[in-house]
């Protein structure tokens, strides 16, 4: 989740909301990908959740990474929560998760360097200490109980929150990891077109990347339960956003959506200030009881924005929020998954026209049934798998035609991060089934074999 957003000075007009994210529209040559993936991290001999401070703890890492890599550190009350360097930053999940959140970057080839870069990074001064790192969409054996809480203000006012609103909000926050990838539109209809494919096709993604197939130590009926959980955490903010597809839709109608969600917090001189509830609106108007008197800053619009949570969202940029975190190959398949769709006209085009005819009530079912199915899914008598090979082969294309070298010139285009997924296609097999076969094969059931053969 998001560090406290520097967004501008005193709203003075509502006008400036829906201009704020207008502010992302830029050039094509300017389009970026910024890649984002959280990860758990263990004590390698009792296999429990890294707690925040101690000799094995998630703090000693981000000080190993601040003193051996020259990470800047942020701080929150005294702690450390995170980290910045050359654009990109390392945070914090509420459980410990430890998210990297890359910096904006031209191709997929330097998305994958960076992944590489921290990964080595991490598992230096993680092997230091005895504690391990491994990419999974669920925490497969830790209960609640287990989990650690990182010291963040914002964590826990959304922790006592979470279960007035739904039932999963804690499950969400403290024991799921995702990736995910940031980018850019060229203008509001551009965005409009691009936040459409990536609602309608986000659950292509989630079987694709499908990788939580374990909850407290046994398989629990899911292929992604990561996604299972996002449907029972808070309607308000979260789900397939069905307005999008409405005539008209553009910034201004995110805008009413985004100021219907209800706040969680007001970040204020390095604290944050109970706001949980309370209505965005009424702080545009000076009457949040939370303030009283006090109208908001662009920077606390910016925050506002990170706390809703659709499968795709928009600020200066859009989020595509769908997958599972897993291993290496998926975290550099996904952001070639999305450009390939998205930053070629051609492919955007092909990519709508593929999930245009569909209603509401349809996206929905997909979503469903890609949490509970993965690939084998089919709704309407069309088949996940079928859909699947259709969206990649049209993303192969749009990679292709934005023919992004790699290695000096000796890789022609980006297309080679998306063998992974054709791999899956091919076999109809997700990560969560290879997980599930090991689970009743050679593993006989000890889910504790996951952390020694799948941690990176």
């Amino acid at each position: 989740m998001s560090i406290p957003q520097s967004g501008g000075g005193l709203i003075e007009h509502r006008d400036q909301l829906a201009e704020y994210l207008a502010q992302g529209c830029k050039p094509k040559e300017d389009w970026r990908i910024g890649t984002e993936h959280e990860k758990f991290g263990y004590c390698k001999d009792t296999l429990r959740p890294l707690p925040y401070e101690g000799e094995r703890s998630i703090k000693a890492i981000l000080e190993g990474l601040r003193d051996r890599y020259g990470w800047a550190p942020v701080l929150e009350q005294g702690n450390i929560i995170g980290l910045e360097k050359d654009g990109a930053n390392v945070s914090l999940e509420p459980g410990g998760q430890l998210e990297l959140s890359g910096a904006p970057l031209q191709s997929i080839h330097e998305t994958c360097d960076e992944v590489n870069t921290h990964l080595r990074e991490v598992q230096s001064v993680a092997d230091g200490i005895g504690a391990g790192f491994i990419g999974l969409g669920a925490a497969p054996i830790w209960q609640h109980e287990d989990m650690p809480v990182m010291p963040k203000g914002r964590y826990a006012l959304m922790t006592d929150y979470m279960d007035r609103v739904g039932s999963m909000g804690k499950t969400m926050m403290y024991r799921t990891c995702t990736v995910q990838v940031n980018l850019d539109f060229a203008s509001e209809a551009d965005m409009v077109q691009k936040l459409r494919v990536a609602i309608a096709l986000q659950p292509v993604a989630t079987a694709l990347f499908a990788n939580s197939p374990f909850l407290e130590g046994k398989p629990n009926g899911h292929q992604s339960w990561r996604s299972r959980v996002w449907r029972d955490l808070d309607p308000a903010r979260t789900g397939m956003v069905p307005f999008v597809f409405e005539d008209g839709f553009g910034f201004e109608a995110w805008v009413d959506y985004a100021l219907d969600v209800p706040m969680y917090f007001v970040f204020r001189d390095g604290k944050y200030i109970d706001a949980l509830g309370q209505s965005f609106r009424d702080f545009l108007e000076g009457r949040l009881p939370a303030l009283p008197g006090e109208k908001p800053t662009l920077s606390d619009w910016a925050d506002h924005l990170t706390t809703i949570f659709p499968e795709a969202r928009i600020k200066k940029f859009i989020e595509m929020r769908g997958a599972d975190g897993g291993p290496w190959r998926r975290l550099c398949a996904l952001p070639a998954f999305w450009v390939g769709l998205t930053y070629d006209q051609a492919a955007l085009d092909a990519a709508w026209d593929l999930a245009k005819g569909w209603d509401g009530q349809t996206r929905e079912a997909w979503r469903v049934a890609a949490s509970e199915q993965g690939l084998r899914a089919e709704i309407g008598g069309q088949k996940m798998q079928d859909l699947a090979r259709e969206v990649l082969q049209i993303a192969q294309s749009g990679l292709a035609a934005r023919a992004m070298p790699g290695a000096g010139g000796m890789i022609p285009d980006e297309t080679h991060f998306l063998n992974a997924l054709h791999d899956s296609v091919e076999s109809g097999q997700t990560p969560a089934d290879e997980l599930l076969g090991r689970y009743h094969g050679d593993w006989a059931g000890d889910l504790t074999r996951i952390y020694g053969d799948y941690s990176y």
